[in-house]
């Protein structure tokens, strides 16, 4: 198929294989059709490929003329995309393609997500195994599935067939950034056991709201507070007036965002509101002055009822004492790039029922670093009598100090465009960590076009950023 609605635009064949893609479903979970279109596309080319039975596609494609020598270069990016879309729009993305267009500044998807994110690399990769005119070394491309969702597809596709140790990865948003350290994770969970009994007396709610909340990665360096640290605070300075008998307590939302809201009910023995609300109105104070939140909000409500079935006033004290004692936020700072978050924890949910858990995102671009903080919780666990849990664990790709693709990437971008990339490390997931993990030696990069809005139904990709990322992309190519 040619491009009919983004006809005109370089380069040309890149958009023809953009709409192409755009025309085919491809979200999350729902990569069948696009996978087998990559096969098809990879017979029709000759092209030696492996489908896998997660619907990952590998391509392979032999050196031009004149580099047959040269090391094989790998070229990766992933096939599904975040499927939204505005109230009124009609298209159903499980079923029906994108109605993609362009302004002559960017091109976009009406009412939903254009899949920019990820699909200009899918096209890039294609026009670049297609045309056997371009000057390359050969050819290994990645495509994964379910990046958006877990990166599941990176995690569980089998690259002992590569045999290219150089990386180029095209899943980033801002052109003149090139992208070479990612932190590893997991989720850990404290889980502590808590005795209950009948308790009588006045309950009250305490409650920790208004904070600005965030991404427990990019922005866990922010001077943003923490709710359910917060409350372990709240909960420590009531703790120091009265005995107290926790009856509920609910926290966050997700271990990977920055919890914005914390409750807690409980029967305070010989309580007085007011002089809860006394240690609410100095504690917003204090969390008002010394974060960045102009709308905390820390108050005392009365709960209309007497007593229910509580937490021991010893059980409540060990809890409290529990999560008072939980490190959360930055812990290093890397020494290789200046301002970047090594290490770090989000203490994102808590919750209480049958036992209270503590789930937290850790991270880390460092894998030793990671697993120590992970050894730390497992720790306190322990010291406090209760057990651990662990899941999704993902590598870090660690920044590499003797880099021959970087490089060769700086001076091309110094020559061509005659200012400096930014050369940065993120505090988040990328899919170069799982695939880092898998070919050891790697060099990798990741760069990509300007994108604007990504993962909404605003989300943009810029005309003349995808043309020159693609000229970067081909004289990379010629140069290795």
């Amino acid at each position: 198929m040619k491009a009919v609605k983004l006809a005109g635009l370089e380069p040309a064949a890149v958009y023809d294989y953009f709409e192409k893609i755009c025309s085919i479903p491809h979200g999350s979970r729902n990569t069948k059709a696009i996978s087998d279109y990559l096969v098809s596309y990879a017979k029709e080319q000759g092209i030696r490929y492996v489908q896998d039975e997660l619907n990952n596609v590998l391509l392979f494609a032999d050196a031009t003329s004149g580099y047959e020598d040269h090391p094989p270069v790998i070229l990766q990016g992933h096939m599904d995309m975040v499927c939204e879309k505005d109230p009124d729009c009609p298209i159903d993305m499980d079923t029906q393609g994108l109605d993609v267009t362009h302004d002559g500044e960017y091109v976009f998807a009406k009412g939903t997500t254009l899949g920019g994110d990820n699909g200009i690399a899918v096209a890039y990769i294609l026009a670049l195994m297609a045309d056997k005119t371009i000057p390359h070394p050969p050819l290994e491309a990645i495509i994964t599935v379910d990046e958006e969702i877990g990166m599941e597809g990176a995690a569980g596709v089998d690259l002992s067939g590569l045999k290219g140790r150089t990386l180029l990865n095209i899943d980033s948003e801002d052109e003149g950034v090139f992208t070479v350290s990612c932190a590893g994770g997991a989720r850990g969970t404290i889980h502590f056991p808590v005795e209950r009994r009948v308790v009588y007396g006045p309950c009250v709610r305490l409650v920790v709201e208004g904070l600005q909340g965030g991404h427990s990665g990019v922005e866990i360096h922010k001077n943003l507070a923490n709710a359910n640290k917060v409350m372990a605070e709240f909960l420590r300075r009531v703790q120091e007036l009265m005995p107290i008998c926790i009856t509920k307590l609910q926290g966050g939302a997700k271990d990977n965002a920055i919890p914005r809201a914390c409750q807690v009910t409980l029967v305070a023995l010989g309580m007085q509101v007011e002089r809860i609300n006394g240690v609410a109105e100095k504690l917003q104070q204090e969390i008002r002055e010394q974060f960045d939140e102009p709308e905390a909000v820390i108050r005392g409500d009365d709960v209309d009822a007497m007593g229910g079935n509580a937490l021991t006033t010893e059980c409540s004290a060990k809890l409290v004492q529990l999560l008072d004692a939980v490190p959360n936020g930055v812990q290093s700072w890397s020494q290789d790039i200046e301002g970047l978050v090594q290490t770090s924890l989000n203490l994102g949910v808590v919750t209480l029922d049958e036992e209270l858990t503590l789930t937290f995102a850790v991270r880390s671009s460092v894998n030793e670093e990671k697993r120590a903080l992970l050894r730390q919780l497992e720790g306190l666990a322990e010291e406090f009598g209760g057990s651990y849990s662990e899941m999704g664990d993902y590598p870090a790709w660690e920044y590499k100090k003797d880099s021959h693709l970087r490089d060769t990437m700086l001076r091309i971008f110094r020559e061509k465009y005659d200012r400096e990339p930014q050369v940065v490390a993120i505090h988040a997931g990328l899919e170069c960590g799982l695939l880092s993990d898998k070919l050891p030696g790697l060099d990798c990069v990741s760069i990509g076009p300007n994108m604007k809005d990504i993962h909404t139904s605003r989300e943009k990709l810029e005309i003349a950023s995808t043309r020159r990322t693609w000229e970067f992309i081909l004289e990379i190519l010629k140069n290795l």
